[in-house]
């Protein structure tokens, strides 16, 4: 039929792509917390350092999980 446009891929993806977001910005704001905390008190670099690294080891895990569940449910 002329006028109609396929569209190809699968829901999943785009459900991954939404759900990189948020981790995302909670990586942004980990971060600015610890340059904040950093300014704020040179001396505690070494105890937000490992906070800050931390949590975004758990944050980056989100995504990963996101992209887990992308192919998870593709293949399904």
């Amino acid at each position: 039929m002329e006028g109609t446009i396929n569209i190809g891929g699968n829901i999943a993806i785009l459900g991954y792509g939404l759900s990189a977001i948020g981790p995302g910005v909670g990586i942004g704001l980990i971060f600015a917390a610890y340059i904040n905390g950093v300014a704020r008190q040179p001396e505690a670099r070494g105890v937000l350092q490992g906070i800050a690294i931390l949590g975004f080891a758990l944050a980056e895990a989100l995504a990963i999980f996101g992209l887990v569940l992308a192919f998870v449910f593709r293949s399904a």
